[in-house]
């Protein structure tokens, strides 16, 4: 209950310190907590209970690009399509062209190579590898054509999205490279989505693991380190997604565990990877009441960035 007494204190704008040595709580106007975090840089921002409640947000409702974290729907769609991890793919020369066309963040998947659906998510979640997410949508979308599969696998991420009541997100990717300018959310949207995505065993387990190692079935090992450098850094943190794009800027899905409590928050459109995850310290810092020391994870020499 010590949490939801200290949401309460901010809201009201009192001093979360202002206790007396008798033990009478002084009542004190801080403005800076009653607003929220200082000096957030992101364009949005927001942060909610693990429960779905609102504790502050910036730009809320306002749509944006949302760059790789866009994937969060796509390992969401992959999980809820009945048999689908099991499914086994093949990866085909078009999934390495189009990352090398796109300048994507890739998994460095090897054409010829076999892997389940279910090995594909850290490829896609940890590397944000934009192979492995066209893999997903050609294997579990329905078509003649990659197109078409495609297509109507990103079909489905919209319906997901009309399911969850994310009335202001709208996807024309798989992975985030847009080629409309249609793939958006909000602060509130994203933070939602993921939240619903969190409730999943296996993708938890996915997005807090700073490595992961897979073997395909000819025998050739993957070996994926996780962008999101929040992990390893921030105390109790537990995922989720990394992003960046031309237009989204740095942007950045997190959950963190600490004291009983789950906290997830959303920053989209911050100037640098640096500021991004800085907001992110901030907001966690004014949300658990505290002021901590961060010293980013360091990512292997030849890991993806994103």
């Amino acid at each position: 209950m010590q949490h939801k007494k200290k949401k309460l204190m901010r809201r009201w704008g009192i001093s979360l310190g202002a206790v007396a040595a008798t033990g009478a709580v002084l009542v004190a106007v801080t403005p800076a907590q009653a607003a929220g975090p200082e000096e957030v840089n992101a364009k949005g921002a927001y942060l909610m209970e693990g429960d779905g409640e609102e504790l502050w947000g910036k730009g809320t409702d306002t749509r944006r690009e949302m760059a790789s974290t866009t994937k969060i729907m796509t390992a969401t769609v992959a999980l809820e399509t009945k048999g689908a991890l099991d499914e086994k793919v093949k990866i085909k020369q078009e999934y390495r062209d189009y990352v090398e066309r796109e300048g994507g963040s890739t998994a460095d998947l090897r054409t010829g190579d076999v892997l389940t659906v279910e090995q594909l998510l850290p490829a896609l979640m940890l590397p944000s590898g934009c192979d492995a997410a066209y893999a997903i949508a050609d294997t579990l979308g329905k078509g003649d054509t990659i197109k078409e599969r495609t297509a109507s696998f990103i079909g489905k991420m919209n319906r997901t999205a009309k399911q969850l009541e994310l009335g202001d997100t709208k996807f024309d990717s798989f992975d985030g490279i847009s080629q409309g300018g249609e793939n958006y959310s909000t602060p509130k949207d994203l933070a939602k989505l993921a939240q619903h995505a969190m409730e999943k065993e296996r993708f938890s387990s996915v997005v807090k693991s700073t490595k992961s190692v897979e073997e395909a079935t000819n025998g050739r090992t993957y070996t994926w380190h996780n962008t999101n450098q929040l992990l390893g850094s921030y105390d109790g943190a537990i995922g989720i997604k990394t992003g960046t794009g031309t237009r989204a800027g740095s942007c950045l899905v997190f959950a963190v565990e600490r004291d009983g409590r789950t906290v997830v928050g959303v920053v989209l459109g911050s100037d640098s990877t640096k500021k991004r995850y800085a907001d992110a310290k901030k907001m966690l810092d004014w949300t658990f009441d505290t002021k901590s020391t961060m010293n980013l994870r360091e990512l292997p020499e030849g890991a993806e960035r994103d």
